[in-house]
């Protein structure tokens, strides 16, 4: 895994010490599952405010991005594109988890990170274009 962008970096330097340490603890998830699903490199930049992490290679898999907001500060947001079917797909396969529209995922801050949940929402992601073909 390599080093946390600048950019990225001063996006997580605003959000409170919880949220920090949920999106640097799902940047490791992403990275990890990356290599179990042999994804290739994983190209990271900020889109729409967000941490975003996408893989290099085309026609892979879909980006995912990563949020916290004041409007809901006890949540942090896993996102996907609102036009694939991986929140419906989660939503069916995971129904005890929480979400938002056809869009995100929502995590309580105040509760530890399901790992086993999200390492098949990342996994399904980062290889959404590739499971389609």
């Amino acid at each position: 895994m390599s080093e946390i962008l600048p950019e990225i970096a001063a996006v997580w330097d605003a959000y409170p010490e919880d949220a920090r340490s949920t999106a640097q603890q799902l940047r490791g998830l992403i990275y990890e599952e990356a290599r179990q699903q042999d994804v290739g490199p994983i190209l990271e930049s900020v889109k729409w405010g967000q941490a975003s992490f996408v893989p290099k290679a085309r026609r892979t898999g879909t980006a995912i991005r990563l949020h916290w907001s004041e409007k809901a500060p006890e949540q942090f947001h896993l996102l996907v594109h609102c036009q694939t079917q991986l929140v419906e797909t989660w939503r069916e396969a995971l129904p005890h988890l929480t979400y938002e529209g056809n869009r995100a995922l929502q995590l309580p801050l105040a509760r530890a990170l399901p790992m086993n949940d999200l390492r098949r929402c990342v996994a399904m992601a980062l290889t959404y274009h590739r499971s389609r073909t």
